[in-house]
């Protein structure tokens, strides 16, 4: 098949969007696993963090530079630590999840 443009444009739109389905299993459950762990814990440590109500004021802003630094110190793809980073950007992720799904729940 002739690589046009229209088909450079649709297999990058395919790629972005389902991108995910070309990864081996080992890359998939350890990313759904680590998603799922993240928002484990995360809405663990937010359903304790919300019943103590102390130290609000120092956490939130140490998690905030947490995610930060997290999504800043990102390796490129050769590198040795990008699955180690990989990783605990999923575990990210699921924290993210859990916090959003807690706002939901007390409804602010």
């Amino acid at each position: 098949m002739q690589k046009t443009n229209f088909l450079r444009i649709t297999y990058q739109i395919n790629n972005l969007f389902f991108g995910f389905l070309s990864d081996t299993w080992k890359s998939k459950s350890i990313g759904l696993i680590s998603v799922l762990t993240g928002y484990f814990l995360f809405a663990n440590f937010a359903t304790k963090f919300i019943s103590e109500g102390k130290n609000e004021l120092i956490m939130v802003p140490i998690i905030i530079v947490l995610v930060e630094i997290i999504i800043r110190i990102k390796p490129s793809s050769s590198s040795r630590f990008y699955d180690l980073w990989s990783v605990v950007d999923k575990l990210r992720i699921g924290a993210i999840y859990a916090i959003i799904l807690e706002a939901f729940k007390l409804g602010s």
